[in-house]
């Protein structure tokens, strides 16, 4: 039987729940930069922005959560993958405990002791893992935002602390509303992967608007062309009130820019404006993501980076 892709991220054969190999920090640290490389293409881009002497933490951060959204999405079935997260959970106890022994843990704990990271982000990413293996429909919006609070807001905090930024809450809620509007704008990017893939709808049923609304979604994806119009106009209707809603997170999370220091704002401007220019591809697509997914351009992500360190240059600071 072929490896899935948990297998070969997490190597379950060799440092597994019922290993009791021990890895070398060298050796994790190692472990932690390939599986960036191989797996984070945006990684590697944004790395550029990250000072070199944080390469290593950043890769320990984004691996185990590579890992950890492998062992949600990447297994056999729901129930192996609980049962992984259970145990990734259980690491994780043990690396802030001082006993890691899987590499991506093992590379981790001399970062967070380097910067003071709290348990709570890398816990509640997990809670989200667990909760897509329970939970694939949601019934209003504010379960949407819910769920991108444990899903996406810990990953914007924990880049703010490596960075070495503010944690005050002013600083904390600007950074979650650009995160959570990015998780949502790929919700309604990725609603047709999502669907046929992992049986999930983001889209909450406050915003189903015709009769049928999940057969009818249902044979649109599979179909992958749109021969029920009034669906479709439907369709239409609410990504479009869910676009608008998920601009208004991206305004407000905008303030966060002023307030770091000048040499990290390119790195979050590139966050902030990948997500606003993938949310003007799906208005541009005419909302129909139940058809095809829309998505920016190698032309236009190279256009970005250029842009970044420019177009943040005059970016007066918030003092404090």
């Amino acid at each position: 039987m072929n490896a899935t892709k948990a297998d070969r991220t997490v190597a379950l054969a060799e440092f597994g729940p019922t290993s009791s190999r021990t890895a070398s920090l060298a050796e994790s640290q190692q472990w932690c930069k390939q599986l960036t490389q191989s797996h984070g293409e945006n990684f590697s881009v944004l790395s550029r922005f990250v000072d070199a002497s944080l390469v290593d933490d950043f890769s320990a951060v984004y691996a185990f959560c590579r890992a950890a959204d492998d062992l949600g999405d990447e297994t056999e079935s729901r129930e192996r993958s609980t049962e992984l997260l259970a145990w990734w959970r259980d690491q994780l106890h043990q690396c802030f405990a001082g006993h890691a022994t899987h590499p991506i843990f093992v590379a981790l704990m001399p970062v967070i002791a380097r910067h003071s990271l709290p348990q709570e982000p890398f816990g509640d990413l997990i809670s989200a893992f667990e909760l897509d293996q329970t939970k694939t429909r949601y019934e209003t919006w504010d379960e949407v935002i819910g769920y991108c609070k444990l899903s996406a807001d810990p990953v914007g905090r924990l880049v703010l602390m490596l960075l070495g930024e503010r944690r005050d809450e002013e600083c904390l809620r600007a950074s979650d509303a650009i995160c959570t509007a990015l998780q949502l704008t790929n919700h309604w990017q990725d609603a047709r992967r999502d669907l046929l893939e992992r049986d999930r709808i983001y889209v909450p049923r406050d915003f189903w608007k015709v009769d049928r609304f999940e057969q009818r979604l249902v044979s649109t994806c599979r179909q992958g062309y749109a021969p029920d119009q009034m669906f479709l106009q439907s369709w239409r209707e609410s990504v479009r009130e869910l676009t608008l809603r998920t601009w208004e997170l991206f305004e407000s999370g905008s303030s966060l820019l002023p307030m770091l220091q000048p040499q990290h704002r390119p790195l979050i401007w590139l966050f902030l404006e990948g997500g606003t220019g993938t949310l003007r591809q799906i208005e541009t697509w005419n909302y129909e993501t139940c058809l095809s997914r829309p998505r920016l351009s190698k032309f236009a992500k190279i256009s970005l980076l250029l842009r970044a360190r420019w177009a943040t240059r005059n970016i007066g600071a918030v003092v404090k």
